[in-house]
């Protein structure tokens, strides 16, 4: 009789032994002659070597598959004992699977397009109103990359700009200022990795959430760095952050044009940068719009009447607006300005 420790590295351990334990009760059901013990994310086994070695194949397989597809079912558990394959909800363009186990997949032309710029380039600027999915998507292919093991880290980023309220007037210390800032991204990291894992990740560095300023002096290397709302940047911390990219590292850049939080007489770092950076080689922009918004039926109709009522106002701009005369010119007789 042998023993043997398997630990479950990549997944929350609360997928694989089910609720109320029933997966890995089911498992040493299906494994009788072994003498299996499960605590945290460890699992000890003792018994026949032949059996164990049958044992340990079939734990690493639905590991695999609880990385995949974030759940676990009986029906999967005995395919993959069986050595059958286990069947699988049709996934069709999954970037990643959410801790429901629905795929998370792309909900427009141009999404799509953003993962397929994504595997091309190592650098993506992605445009677009509220609602168009330009985040979410882009934390899924993060997510999807750290997973399949081609990064090491996720590290997602904001600029600290209030849209009409100041920090410094907030309570608590600087996480708690900054998290609800950075709040709709802990909202996706959670549609797509089970909390305790998150939890673990983000505490050991694998996933950073931090603002924008906090990135100076680094070079990020084996990571995909995604930098949310980058409209409030100026053209300083933009070409900062930009610059951090390390060795293989893809950056995502979002943002959208018409939430500028900027005073009025700075010029947004993503406005620049995309006029500047247009034609580099590696670099590829996707401009999204209306048609991509996936959110409430409303939310696209309340985008329309912005826009509408935006080119409403610069059309009575222009009309009040007197076109310049010639300059004119008065002269002031100076004589006698210089007698006593």
């Amino acid at each position: 009789m042998i023993e043997k420790h398997i630990v479950l590295e990549d997944i929350d351990p609360v997928i694989f032994y089910g609720p109320n334990n029933a997966h890995i009760q089911m498992i040493k059901a299906l494994f009788p002659k072994l003498r299996i013990v499960a605590r945290g994310n460890v699992i000890k086994v003792m018994g026949d070597e032949e059996e164990m070695c049958a044992f340990e194949e079939a734990v690493l397989a639905l590991e695999k598959y609880c990385v995949q597809y974030n759940s676990l079912n009986e029906e999967t558990i005995l395919d993959i004992v069986k050595g059958n394959a286990p069947k699988t909800e049709k996934a069709g363009n999954a970037i990643v699977f959410s801790v429901t186990g629905k795929p998370i997949i792309p909900r427009s032309e141009n999404q799509l397009k953003l993962v397929q710029e994504f595997e091309k380039n190592d650098m993506i600027f992605a445009i677009g109103p509220a609602g168009s999915g330009k985040t979410y998507t882009a934390i899924a292919l993060a997510v999807r990359a750290l997973k399949n093991k081609e990064i090491k880290k996720i590290i997602l980023s904001r600029p600290a700009v209030e849209a009409g309220e100041k920090l410094g007037f907030l309570p608590g210390d600087m996480k708690d200022k900054i998290d609800p800032y950075l709040q709709p991204l802990y909202d996706a990291l959670q549609d797509m990795i089970p909390t305790m894992k998150l939890q673990e990740m983000m505490e050991q560095n694998v996933i950073q959430i931090a603002p924008l300023a906090f990135m100076r002096g680094r070079t990020l290397n084996d990571a995909v760095v995604i930098l949310d709302e980058a409209q409030n940047t100026t053209t300083a911390q933009i070409k900062m952050f930009l610059t951090r990219m390390g060795m293989n590292t893809k950056m995502i850049v979002t943002g959208d044009m018409t939430q500028i939080d900027l005073p009025p007489s700075q010029r947004s770092g993503l406005a620049e940068a995309t006029s500047i950076l247009k034609g580099v080689e590696g670099i590829a922009f996707i401009e999204m719009d209306k048609k991509d918004i996936v959110r409430h039926k409303l939310v696209t109709r309340i985008v329309e009447a912005y826009e509408k009522h935006d080119r409403k106002v610069s059309a009575h701009k222009r009309s009040t607006e007197k076109p310049q005369s010639e300059e004119s010119f008065v002269i002031t007789d100076l004589t006698g300005w210089g007698d006593n």
